[in-house]
Order: structure tokens, then C-alpha cells, then sequence
């Protein structure tokens, strides 16, 4: 997919060149100054004209008519210098590669360098460039009969760039590939209706996973789970005619299996409300509620490919949440294999449910600190809406890791307060150590609250991405649809994790 050269040799024939420009004075310098003299000046006089322009995201397509060996340049806007960043980079990348893509070009050429300023180093911007050729140029095909027409993608790129030695400048690219490719998995586990991906299926994707990345797997069947215990993700069950998983994937990138970050993610396949039904608009999309589960699943898969020096149990419950005769109900009282019982005052609570088991099951294989990931609450959508992801901890050490990992992924996330008395409303029940549902008030921080009953004194953080696990728009760096969100969030922590949080 990519090549580096140190050297741009203006007659290599190129189907498209890709060069950025920051906003400024009407004067090509540097390459973009060696390129104007190919053209006698008159890349200038169309900056000028503005019809090349540097403005954020602006893309100017020139054709070469022969003076060079490039069929046409590609210039992209990056707006001020002094306010270039990784993400806006990232962000112009995704905009000039969807570009290519529907002008149906398959090879193309890249100046990184003139991407780069202060701030963005070119092993950033070759990062940004490859993780934004995966993110903007993804589809999901679904299920619609299949065009005769071949379909014509991005098939390799040429990455020129003499501010660093090749070998720096591939890996970059590599990480960045790497990043994006396995968002993309998130993306269409995410995108797959609830028939085409039952718990089953999900397990037998992380078996795939576990067979190519050598991780060691575990899935737990219905009557594993009845010996262990695991009476809150049975009870979510109880209504379904498909089996349960609990799913564990374990990675071990240090001799001694210590320091141990769990990922746990919500792997509900399919959320009806059980008896508490949802209503006829909210059912639709619930597909998505193991969005958690897949973002696991996508940071488990950047693991298996750059192999970090740190240890790491993945573990996601699974199954969907149903109505039958069988189905539990509103007034049931369940017990959790951490041995504490719960009053179900709302079966459409049941994500919190399902994570009280696997968070324990996570630290009975050695989990240290503790990031869930669920698709949890409505509330949480209310509150921040569909860009941020809400966040409640225990530990203000793992926290700050988590949100720089966030922030250096663009995929912001914002802390909720957890006090006493939200820790008093989860223990309200008269008949029972916990109550699933204390009511709307605070219905995101409740439902983060429940979870950290079981998480308890080891170090965690819970991040609710019901609000962006999906979204509605086209952007830059993707379609609408699945997100993949987290995915990334979670690779980074795990990349740059320090033993320091307890």
C-alpha cells in the first residue's frame, strides 16, 4: 500500500500529486516554489485567482497538462500554520482521499512534508495520512445485490518526504494504517444487523482474532456461567433462544502477568428493553448496543498487530436482550457473581447488568485498573450530545491517562461527577444490595455508578459512547453509521500506559 522516497523526481508519472498549503502570503516557497518554476509562475497567479487555495479543507484539483509527470495536483487547505494540529491534518487528509476516491484514482503520490509545521512533526503527519486514507475511504456494502461494475480503490501511495529517513516515516505510516483498519472492524461489527451477529458470532470473530494474533481465548457457555455464578448476564438472557458468551481474549506483552489493564466492553447484540420495551422510533438502530464490545474488539486487534510491552484481558459479555415467556422482569431480585443481589426495576438497564459480571470476571484474571466501554445510557446523550463521550472514575491517575489517549486520538471525552450520594441512589433498594434503575434523574451517572459497585477499589474508568458510537452525518474521516468510537482511545491508553495509577 505505501512506499517512502526521500527524493521527489518531478517526471515520476503520478495519477494524481497530493500536496498541502497552509493559509498564507500569495508566494510559492520551498517544493511548492520548485513546482510553481514548472509551471513559469502560474501556480502563483491561480493563488492569486483563488483557484488554488490554502483555506481549512479547501481541495483544488489542477490538471498538469504534461509539464510534469503527475496527471494532476491535488492541492489541500490547512487554514493557518500557527493553528495546524494533528487532528486538522488528519482531518484535510480524509477530505482530499475521499476526493480521489470518487474521482476513481488508484495511485497516488503525497508531498508529506508540506503537511508539516511546528506543531505536526512528519511522522505525525504521516500518521494522519495513513489512518485517514483507511477512516474517509470506508464503506459498508450491506446487503444490496452487487453492481457488474468494478469498483475502483485507493491502491497504493507514494509517500515523498525528505525531513526523515524512510524507515521513521514507514513506520509512522504503518501505525496509522494499523489504527485506522481496525476502527474500520469496529466499525462494521457495529454496522452488522443483530441477525447477521448473534453472541455467537461475536465469539467466533474473537476466536479469529485470537488464532491470528496468538491471544489466548476463552468463551464461556451458558453452563459455565451457571457454575460461576454470573446470575446478572443470565438474567438478561433469560428471554433470548440464542446463547449467551462471555468472551475473554488475554494478551501478554510482558514476562510476568502483572500490572493488568482489563478492557471490557458491552456486548448486548441486540436491545429490545425486554419488558421494559422500548418504543417504536428507539428500537430501530439498537443493533449498535455492542458498540463497547467492538471497540474492545478493534483496540484487541491494533494490540495484536504493534505488540505493546503491557499486558492486557479483554473481556466482553454477551448476548441480546429479548421478550418471551422466559424473559426476567421488572420486581425480579438477581445476584451478580461478585455475590451481590439487584433489584430490576428496568429491564432496559440491562448493559449495566451484563458489564457487573464481566468486570468481575475481568479481575478474577488478574485485571489492575479497569476501562468499560458500553453503549449505556440515553442520558449521557442528553447531557453531552452525540460528539463527546461521558466518562465517570474511581481514580483520578488511570483517568488522566485515559483522557490523553482520547484527546491525542480525537475522540473527546468529558468527566461526570460521582459523588456519595450518587453511589447511595444505586444502593437504594429495600430488598437488595443494589437497584439497576434509581430513577431518571442523573441517568448517565447512575448507570456508570452501578458499574463501579463491581469495579469497587481497583482503579477505573467508564466511558458511555451511546452518543457516539453512531452518528448521523458524513464526515471527513468516515460515513454515517458506525464510528468505531474508542477504539483508538483504548490502543493509545494501552501503547503509553504507565503503572502509576493506583
Amino acid at each position: 500500500m505505501f512506499n517512502v522516497k526521500r527524493e521527489f523526481n518531478a517526471s515520476t508519472e503520478h495519477e494524481c500529486l497530493v500536496i498541502g498549503l497552509f493559509n498564507k502570503p500569495t508566494k510559492f516557497e520551498g517544493v511548492h516554489g520548485e513546482l510553481d518554476e514548472l509551471f513559469e509562475g502560474q501556480l502563483t497567479e491561480l493563488v492569486k485567482s483563488g483557484d488554488i487555495s490554502g483555506k481549512k479543507k479547501a481541495i483544488s484539483k489542477i490538471h498538469t497538462f504534461n509539464k510534469i509527470g503527475a496527471k494532476r495536483l491535488v492541492f489541500v487547505g490547512l487554514g493557518k500554520e500557527k493553528e495546524a494540529s494533528f487532528e486538522t491534518v488528519r482531518e484535510a487528509f480524509g477530505k482530499a482521499f475521499k476526493s480521489i476516491k470518487d474521482a476513481k484514482l488508484t495511485e497516488v503520490a503525497v508531498l508529506v512534508d508540506t503537511f508539516t509545521s511546528e506543531q505536526v512533526e512528519v511522522s505525525d503527519a504521516a500518521h494522519a495520512l495513513s489512518e485517514a486514507l483507511s477512516l474517509s475511504t470506508y464503506e459498508f456494502e450491506g446487503y444490496k445485490q452487487k453492481s457488474n461494475e468494478p469498483k475502483k480503490e485507493i491502491e497504493s501511495v507514494l509517500v515523498y518526504s525528505t525531513l526523515a529517513e524512510e524507515e521513521e516515516v514507514s513506520a509512522s505510516l504503518t501505525v496509522g494504517y494499523v489504527y485506522g483498519k481496525a476502527t474500520n472492524s469496529a466499525r462494521t461489527l457495529v454496522n452488522l444487523p443483530g441477525n447477521m451477529l448473534t453472541a455467537t458470532d461475536m465469539a467466533n470473530y474473537a476466536k479469529e482474532l485470537g488464532g491470528k494474533y496468538s491471544f489466548e481465548v476463552e468463551i464461556l457457555e451458558k453452563e459455565d456461567m451457571e457454575k460461576l455464578g454470573m446470575g446478572a448476564l443470565l438474567a438478561v438472557n433469560q428471554g433470548s433462544s440464542e446463547p449467551p458468551k462471555m468472551i475473554v481474549l488475554k494478551y501478554q506483552g510482558k514476562e510476568e502477568w502483572n500490572d493488568v489493564i482489563g478492557l471490557v466492553g458491552k456486548g448486548i447484540t441486540f436491545d429490545t428493553g425486554g419488558y421494559s420495551i422500548k418504543p417504536k422510533d428507539g428500537i430501530v438502530g439498537m443493533k449498535s448496543d455492542m458498540g463497547g464490545a467492538a471497540a474492545v474488539l478493534g483496540a484487541m486487534e491494533i494490540i495484536g498487530e504493534l505488540k505493546p510491552e503491557q499486558n492486557v484481558v479483554a473481556v466482553i459479555p454477551s448476548t441480546d436482550n429479548m421478550v418471551s415467556g422466559t424473559a426476567f422482569k421488572p420486581d425480579d431480585v438477581i445476584t451478580a457473581m461478585s455475590g451481590k443481589t439487584i433489584e430490576v426495576l428496568n429491564t432496559d438497564a440491562e448493559g449495566r447488568l451484563a458489564l457487573a459480571d464481566a468486570v468481575t470476571y475481568a479481575k478474577h484474571h488478574g485485571a489492575n485498573y479497569l476501562v468499560d466501554v458500553a453503549t449505556l445510557t440515553g442520558g449521557v446523550i442528553i447531557a453531552l450530545g452525540n460528539d463527546t463521550t461521558g466518562a465517570l472514575t474511581n481514580n483520578e491517575a488511570l483517568f488522566e491517562q485515559v483522557l490523553e489517549a482520547s484527546y491525542e486520538a480525537g475522540e473527546p471525552i468529558w468527566r461526570l461527577p460521582l459523588f456519595e450520594k450518587d453511589k447511595e441512589r444505586v444502593r437504594s433498594s429495600k430488598i437488595a444490595d443494589l437497584n439497576n434503575s434509581p430513577g431518571r434523574e442523573g441517568h448517565a451517572i447512575m448507570g456508570g455508578a452501578f458499574v463501579g459497585e463491581f469495579a469497587e477499589d481497583t482503579p477505573w474508568v467508564h466511558l458511555d459512547i451511546a452518543g457516539t458510537a453512531t452518528t448521523n452525518k458524513v464526515s471527513d474521516l468516515g460515513p454515517a453509521g458506525a464510528t468505531g468510537a474508542m477504539t483508538r482511545t483504548l490502543a493509545l491508553l494501552v501503547e503509553r500506559f504507565e503503572v502509576n495509577s493506583k
